[in-house]
């Protein structure tokens, strides 16, 4: 397990120092320039401003210089908020974007797993068929389709919820829905389709013929197993959630990471972009590398090697 984790997180830095490397060239060919304005700024302040953030160097060395802070979690000063790090940004807005990931997603596994399970024992009836209905809804329709639809129905015309800025529940709740619909109806889907393999194989039915109830069958035997691929698939989810919120973001004024990303690309911020993508890159492989972990913990039969993740026995 320790070999295993050691090379994982080995891989882990190689592939940042990958990603870190393609945003730092891919940023540098946007075109313009982060000081260009609608209104041209005198070209002693930008030149001023060149050498400040050291872009008046050569691109080689502003390349050694970025890695050589990010060796060190250090990304920088933003080029248009004042008197603030990246860091001291990230420090500032990641929480609120965390718990706008956190909330949907737990919502998407606690009500995801029992529709999924419901729908997979009374397949092709009415509750089965109503959830596939539910499923392909809202799958179909994007979440910032259902933001905008929200924020116009509820929070326009009846006037329920407040439809922009951040600090209590009730602006929370709107944002919440928006990020749970998609998330709900994959988990829905998944669960389905694992609880059916489940309950048709071999060791199901020979507990069934033991005389084992249909409770201890499904929820002891079958769920467990059932479980695996929902795990496979909830730590780049809970990314995807996270990362996917951005125009969600915006739509409600919300002051989160996902916010601030998109003004910085739109402003060309290159510290903000290329600190906020490292951050995202870290996040998104250490969530993975605890899947991974995970996996042995939720079913024994799999084992991690120091070489790959094998299976042992059988059903």
């Amino acid at each position: 397990m320790i070999i295993y984790i050691l090379k994982r997180i080995g891989m882990a830095i190689i592939t940042i120092f990958v990603i870190a490397t393609l945003v730092f060239f891919l940023s540098r060919a946007i075109p313009g320039g982060p000081f260009d304005r609608e209104k041209p700024l005198p070209q002693i302040t930008i030149d001023n401003l060149n050498r400040q953030f050291n872009l008046d160097k050569p691109l080689y060395i502003q390349y050694l210089m970025f890695m050589q802070k990010v060796a060190t979690f250090d990304f920088g000063a933003s080029y248009y908020l004042l008197n603030e790090t990246v860091n001291q940004c990230i420090e500032r807005t990641f929480p609120i974007s965390a718990s706008l990931g956190i909330y949907p997603f737990c919502l998407a596994i606690l009500l995801g797993i029992p529709l999924g399970v419901v729908s997979a024992l009374y397949e092709n009836r009415a509750p089965d068929m109503a959830t596939k209905v539910l499923t392909t809804l809202l799958i179909s329709v994007p979440n910032f389709v259902v933001a905008v639809m929200l924020a116009y129905f509820i929070g326009v015309k009846l006037r329920l919820l407040p439809v922009a800025m951040w600090g209590t529940w009730r602006h929370m709740v709107m944002p919440i829905m928006a990020l749970t619909a998609g998330p709900m109806a994959t988990i829905i889907k998944y669960m389905r389709a694992s609880m059916r393999e489940v309950l048709d194989s071999d060791y199901v039915r020979t507990a069934k013929a033991k005389g084992g109830s249909s409770f201890t069958v499904t929820y002891v035997h079958a769920l467990r197993n059932a479980l695996l691929p929902i795990l496979t698939v909830a730590g780049p989810m809970l990314i995807g959630i996270m990362c996917g919120n951005l125009v969600v973001e915006r739509i409600f004024a919300i002051p989160g990471l996902g916010s601030r990303f998109t003004s910085a690309i739109t402003g060309r911020d290159y510290s903000m972009i290329m600190g906020l993508t490292i951050f995202y890159a870290i996040l998104f492989i250490g969530i993975l590398l605890v899947v991974d972990i995970l996996y042995s913990f939720v079913d024994p039969r799999i084992k991690v090697s120091s070489g790959s993740r094998g299976v042992e026995g059988g059903d």
